[in-house]
């Protein structure tokens, strides 16, 4: 696709197309035709799906041409060409996990959000590519921007796959940084919910994981969110996600708590300088910034989530070891071996080490209850630069240990159970680098309205060719 400039970055978009659908201008099944145009263009190079159903696409496509012509779509969704993560079941499609062990896995179930939207109308066509288990070992997809560099993980062909115009929406889901984390590496947005926000169905094994959703645009984003929210809320024991019907109007944030977090260590020169440059553009906006120099309560919140990702990592780690523990001994030469020494890891752990990592996170979650009245939000980077170059593992060599990119950025939300949006707002080098705006629990709608305006506000920021 060549290199990204955020100014130029025109992404396939669903919402702006519903009036022609109205009017007889325009059908969902035509504007399916398009997708499938596309991901025939660019999959043999981006690698996105698992798995596609094409044949089922055009059946639900044709459907809500029909149900438009008789003035009654089913929601602002109908007709929404959508891609599912393969890690979450659907009736129609196999469930694979990015896993050798599950090759031919078939439930033939629906996931609770894919049940939502397929209430809605939308047109469910296909799986794309996850890290292995929603882990860190990585499937095939590239980066639509640079086919050399990781599209970034798990949610790894959801990314992609909007990125690339195949859809305009996708799900992913995230534990550590597996939503924001590759849609900042490939110039989307995207909305990880406060904890518990979107049903995640039979995915409830772990205490942080969450369904979001990638988009081209803020619209569609909030709109495939909701309508989901709306029919299968949130999880067990959890509010879910709720807001207005329709995407939030942007709202001018009077101040912003800028997070460096563990991340600002380890970021380049060149990613640091357009995010200071972004800041600035904010500044002239007229909204204030607040630094942890300039306040006790944002110096220990930077404190409590300097450690998030050993955190994250330790509590992921446990409550997912008996279920890896019993795959490995069924399955084990077809797991890998990233996954394999991740579980070495959580069989070293004892409940007193899992007991600490609770108890870290909510320390963190109290610290972050207390900046509450401080700001309308907070601001940070998405990922800690491009994403970068995977060649591949090299055999004989120790696995690289993150070749789907650093979550450090990500983390903490994570374990804030906050919610988060980012945006394509920075260009470094030719590639993506996300923004992202957090705030309290249950304020996805006020984050999106913040990141809408942004986007329609405030100057991208380009560094390098």
């Amino acid at each position: 696709m060549g290199t990204y400039d955020p100014r130029e970055q025109r992404s396939l978009t669903f919402h702006d197309a519903v009036p022609s659908f109205r009017d007889g201008g325009d059908t969902p099944r035509a504007y399916l035709e398009r997708c499938l145009e596309t991901i025939t263009r660019h999959e043999a190079t981006v690698k996105a799906y698992a798995a596609l159903n094409e044949d089922g696409a055009r059946e639900a496509a044709d459907a809500a041409t029909a149900r438009y012509k008789d003035g009654r779509p089913l929601s602002a969704i109908d007709g929404l060409p959508i891609s599912i993560k393969d890690l979450l079941e659907t009736k129609d499609m196999p469930t694979q996990m990015g896993c050798e062990a599950y090759a031919g896995n078939f439930p033939k179930n629906d996931n609770a959000a894919v049940w939502a939207l397929r209430q809605a109308g939308a047109v469910v066509l296909g799986k794309t590519v996850t890290a292995e288990l929603g882990g860190t070992h990585p499937g095939p997809t590239t980066n639509p921007f640079d086919p050399s560099r990781t599209p970034g993980g798990s949610s790894s062909g959801s990314a992609a796959a909007v990125a690339a115009g195949m859809v305009p929406a996708a799900i992913g889901t995230q534990v550590g940084g597996s939503i924001i984390r590759p849609a900042a590496y490939c110039g989307n947005v995207a909305l990880k919910p406060t904890q518990g926000g979107i049903n995640r169905g039979e995915r409830q094994a772990t205490s942080m994981s969450t369904h979001g959703i990638h988009a081209g645009c803020i619209e569609d984003m909030w709109q495939a969110a909701i309508e989901i929210a709306r029919r299968a809320g949130g999880d067990r024991g959890c509010l879910g996600l709720f807001g207005p019907d329709t995407a939030p109007a942007p709202v001018k944030p009077g101040r912003l708590i800028v997070l460096e977090t563990a991340g600002w260590e380890i970021l380049d020169n060149a990613s640091k300088t357009a995010f200071e440059g972004l800041l600035e553009n904010l500044r002239q906006a007229g909204v204030t910034l607040l630094r942890r120099s300039e306040h006790d309560l944002v110096e220990k919140l930077e404190q409590a989530i300097v450690e998030a990702p050993a955190i994250c990592g330790d509590i992921t780690r446990w409550e997912n070891r008996w279920a890896q523990r019993n795959l490995v001994n069924q399955k084990g030469e077809f797991v890998s071996d990233r996954l394999k020494a991740g579980l070495a890891l959580a069989e070293a752990m004892s409940p007193d080490d899992y007991r600490a990592a609770m108890l870290a996170r909510s320390a963190a979650q109290t610290c972050h209850d207390a900046i509450g009245l401080l700001a309308d939000a907070a601001i940070t980077l998405s990922c800690p630069g491009p994403a970068p170059l995977w060649p591949g593992d090299i055999q004989g060599q120790p696995l690289a240990p993150r070749p789907t990119g650093d979550a450090i950025f990500n983390t903490p939300s994570s374990m804030l159970f906050a919610p988060c949006v980012t945006m394509p707002l920075l260009g470094v080098d030719g590639m993506p680098v996300g923004v992202q705006v957090m705030g309290q629990q249950h304020q996805d709608a006020r984050m999106t309205a913040i990141a809408r305006w942004m986007l329609d506000t405030i100057e991208p920021v380009i560094i390098g060719s």
